[in-house]
């Protein structure tokens, strides 16, 4: 600690300051004796020494019984036990889930297990990259029950609530039907296993509304999605969007898991500055010689456009400069109408 009594240390011994800095008190402001202290309360488990407990379950009983790891997603997420079918669903939708091979999520994670880096940030890479359009479960499962609560509030067909819900939300990636799935039979395996349990209820039958109305109202041929029926049998088995997601997405690090650890036996380690990038794999302009300091305004070109004809002119011209951000299409709501986009 330095000397107290030191003066002029910048501002601090003005007189404008409400107190005398150097005479200050030191130390911690008191507790307030009046109400508890703050600490973490929580209804989803606690521990000690010699138990762990979930939503009042010993999960050692649990395991001990025979119960699972998916009848825990259950009890963390829903506070119950699930029955036989639930627990069957779950589990096929799980593994489903776990491992679709080198998708976008298994490939950032091979990515960053180059670096020689942790397995837990290669698998949090791989979820990272499980966002909005590639899985966005909250983002579908919110819009479905919105759409179904105002069906029942309105009393209207699950039909007429599903056109209203595709006409307004066709070209969102999180719509649950698209051509993803035109030649590929999960998504409609799972729809058919959930009504074989017995679990399909309102979501799976408004699902199936939605897909309808897609295929009448799309110019080009569209079906159910692994999206739509993931979310809509999860949400019949109970959980909430943000739920099913946190589920789906933990599931996914499994297999990037396994991905990380290929990468690692198979290919090793990159180190810093060993990979190089050859002009071959160049296609921007050629090589220039950068022009002398004194000469810039001769060379330089201003962002600003004194006509509108110039802006539009300049604005076509860097839609076609790669990596400038001028190509990406953003769709802008008009607060004069919501309805429509810019």
């Amino acid at each position: 600690m330095g000397d107290l009594n030191q003066k002029n240390i910048g501002n601090l011994d003005s007189p404008k300051l409400p107190y005398d800095y150097l005479t200050r008190e030191y130390g911690t402001v008191p507790l307030d004796k009046n109400r508890p202290p703050f600490q973490w309360v929580s209804e989803v488990a606690y521990k000690n020494i010699h138990r762990i407990v979930a939503r009042g379950y010993d999960t050692t009983e649990l395991v001990e019984e025979g119960y699972g790891l998916v009848d825990l997603l259950f009890v963390d997420f829903q506070a119950r036990i699930p029955t036989e079918e639930e627990e069957q669903m779950l589990n096929y939708i799980m593994i489903l889930s776990l491992e679709d091979g080198l998708s976008l999520p298994a490939v950032l994670a091979r990515t960053v297990a180059k670096s020689k880096t942790h397995l837990t940030q290669a698998c949090g890479a791989s979820i990272l990259a499980f966002g909005h359009a590639y899985g966005g479960y909250a983002a579908f499962g919110n819009r479905m029950a919105q759409y179904l609560e105002r069906a029942k509030a309105e009393h209207k067909p699950l039909s007429g609530a599903a056109e209203e819900l595709v006409r307004a939300h066709h070209r969102d990636e999180a719509l649950g039907v698209s051509d993803l799935m035109l030649k590929d039979p999960a998504a409609k395996r799972m729809i058919a296993r959930a009504e074989k349990l017995g679990v399909a209820g309102e979501n799976v039958a408004f699902m199936k509304e939605v897909v309808e109305a897609a295929k009448r109202l799309s110019t080009s041929e569209v079906d159910l999605d692994m999206l739509g029926a993931t979310a809509s049998v999860m949400m019949d088995l109970g959980f909430t969007p943000e739920a099913m997601w946190t589920i789906i997405a933990i599931t996914r690090s499994f297999g990037a898991g396994a991905h990380f650890i290929e990468e690692v036996e198979r290919e090793g380690f990159t180190r810093l500055g060993e990979t190089l990038t050859p002009p071959e794999d160049y296609d921007g302009p050629a090589d220039r010689s950068v022009p002398p300091i004194e000469e810039r305004d001769k060379h330089a070109q201003p962002a600003q456009a004194k006509s509108l004809e110039e802006w539009k002119e300049n604005f076509e011209k860097r839609k076609k400069l790669p990596a400038s951000g001028f190509a990406i299409v953003e769709e802008i709501e008009d607060p004069r109408n919501p309805k429509k986009a810019h």
